[in-house]
């Protein structure tokens, strides 16, 4: 960041000393920002970004809402233990997950057992406006995408709350102070990040 940047009132973001010790998970709904928040939190830690969802979609050469149609939801959640388990198995950086990942008792013991799970909290109508102009998400092609949607939010929120550390995300903080906040959760976990 330039000096004129700097002056202006925008803050600079700052490295992170230290290293990576386990894999960092973001976990939570849809639109909650996890793939955006990973991405910089891996760039500030220098470490790999990883996405289940990407590496599903790489691995079948289809997109996901091609593998709902063709193959249904029980076998993408069948693909997507796979890919998470080898993921967390094969390097250690930032993975996001799709939205309904965490839900699987089994991804939930792999991802605490060689990881750390960081739940972006997001309430309904941040959400909603983040993903209701989209037409990528097969779960919110329905008649009504926000019943739909808002049902989602209802049942998975406890599944989330199970998360080793939460995070709000309000919708109004930038992506580089999202990634400092969860920063600032990781300090209670030196088993993941170490400082100096």
């Amino acid at each position: 960041m330039s000096e004129k940047e700097q002056s202006s009132g925008q803050k600079a973001a700052s490295p992170v000393p230290g290293k990576l010790k386990k894999t960092i998970v973001m976990v939570g709904m849809m639109g909650a920002g996890k793939t955006a928040v990973g991405r910089a939190l891996a760039a500030r830690l220098d470490v790999p970004f990883l996405d289940s969802d990407h590496e599903i979609e790489a691995a079948a050469n289809m997109t996901i809402p091609e593998i709902f149609a063709r193959d249904g939801e029980p076998f993408f959640r069948q693909k997507e233990r796979q890919v998470i388990a080898r993921l967390l198995e094969e390097e250690r950086g930032v993975l996001s997950t799709g939205g309904g990942a965490f839900l699987a008792e089994e991804n939930r013991e792999v991802i605490t057992a060689k990881g750390v799970s960081v739940w972006l909290k997001a309430d309904l109508e941040v959400l909603w406006n983040r993903v209701h102009h989209r037409d990528t998400r097969p779960l919110l092609r329905t008649a009504d995408p926000h019943a739909t949607l808002s049902g989602l939010y209802r049942d998975r929120v406890p599944y989330y709350a199970k998360a080793d550390l939460a995070v709000v995300s309000d919708g109004q903080a930038a992506i580089e102070t999202m990634v400092d906040r969860v920063l600032e959760a990781l300090k209670a976990r030196p088993d993941v990040l170490e400082w100096k």
